[in-house]
């Protein structure tokens, strides 16, 4: 028999995966100050632009000798730049344990066509990163916003290393503590972890992946937007915020607004915190229930950002369309708002855990969710 309906709703029923919740505070008139319908070239714009990414730097706890620059696209973009610009110069180790890793081995071996190994995992799964060989560049994701899975730790990648690390961080920037000697470029999005708005992608480059573009020139043609280079010198202007192309002024004020929310709540422990408290209201649930289970095999891999969640119970004859039926209730409720799994992933939720998600609407949410299976079992 279905459990009755909880009496208590979600203050904010938004656990998409991204673009992911805006900060608690978040009101659309504190943007008032974006300099909408003025030249991002103006003094006022590139003085935005330039605090986005000095308080990127001063969150996150980025390097001072390490770049950071907005380019256009999304984490996408961004990592595609990256590639494109980078690779090439020696073997690649290309790994993938979910769909957008995969995806960058797609453009290593169909498009850029260079020499390379494959290491994947099934979802649930992680590649052992100590079997890779360094000394080839290795492109990765810190966390698997498909899977539910991420790196534990950095300790697997040495610092004597000759080649370059690629890590797709758009799921774990300012959700986890990401070791910055161990990478060498790093790249996210706006609208993940601080709930800003797409369209605009971070690249953070080591000094080793400075001297790799300024010494070494792709065999392939890069167009303008890939561009990070002129003359064989580093084009310096896109690291204080004269970017490649234009940027929308709103959504820098709305990213200024979710850095200085960010550091109203503690900074980058303080986002941690919020996202591991999140994580562990989902994971206590699965443990005091029998019919749902982590997507994520080893705990220590488990996602505190996208969690994934996969149903076990017997009962259940087809896992997606009752992942589908439940996901759907949830949201005609009002209650939980995008939080199927991914279209490539196993049959399953999603439910975002990042920093800008309160963890009472964690815990409201969980009840309907124990209400939603049981009305969809006692349905058939």
């Amino acid at each position: 028999m279905a459990t009755q309906a909880p009496a208590t709703r979600p203050a904010n029923p938004r656990f998409s995966s991204g673009p992911c919740a805006k900060p608690p505070t978040h009101d659309l008139t504190a943007l008032a100050d974006a300099p909408l319908g003025r030249s991002h070239r103006a003094a006022v714009g590139k003085a935005k632009l330039k605090q986005a990414i000095e308080d990127t730097r001063d969150i996150l706890g980025v390097p001072a000798d390490y770049k950071i620059g907005i380019v256009p696209a999304s984490d996408t973009g961004a990592f595609e730049m990256a590639m494109w610009s980078l690779l090439g110069e020696r073997h690649a180790d290309m790994v993938a344990w979910e769909s957008f890793g995969a995806g960058w081995v797609t453009d290593v071996a169909k498009q850029l066509k260079i020499e390379h190994t494959v290491h994947t995992a099934d979802y649930g799964h992680i590649v052992d990163m100590a079997a890779l060989n360094y000394d080839n560049d290795v492109c990765f994701t810190w966390n698997g916003t498909t899977s539910g899975v991420r790196m534990a730790n950095g300790d697997a990648i040495p610092a004597d290393r000759a080649g370059l690390t690629l890590c797709d961080a758009t799921s774990a920037a300012f959700a986890m503590d990401l070791p910055w000697d161990k990478l060498d470029v790093t790249t996210f999005s706006w609208q993940k972890v601080l709930g800003g708005e797409a369209a605009h992608g971070m690249l953070i480059l080591s000094p080793r992946a400075v001297e790799r573009l300024e010494n070494y020139t792709p065999p392939w043609p890069l167009p303008k937007i890939f561009r990070l280079t002129k003359g064989g010198k580093l084009i310096e202007g896109i690291f204080v915020g004269e970017t490649i192309n234009t940027p929308s002024m709103l959504a820098v004020e709305d990213y200024l607004f979710s850095l200085n929310w960010a550091r109203e709540v503690g900074g980058l422990k303080g986002l941690i915190a919020r996202a591991d408290a999140n994580a562990k209201a989902v994971w206590d649930f699965c443990d005091s229930h029998d019919w749902i289970d982590n997507l994520a095999v080893d705990p220590s891999t488990r996602s505190t950002t996208s969690v994934c969640l996969k149903f076990t119970d017997d009962r259940i004859t087809d896992g997606a369309a009752f992942a589908k039926a439940v996901a759907k209730r949830l949201a005609d409720e009002n209650v939980a708002l995008d939080i199927g799994a991914y279209r490539d992933a196993p049959p399953g939720l999603r439910i975002w855990c990042g920093g800008t998600v309160e963890t009472a609407d964690i815990e409201a949410m969980l009840p309907w969710l124990a209400h939603a299976f049981e009305t969809e079992i006692a349905a058939g």
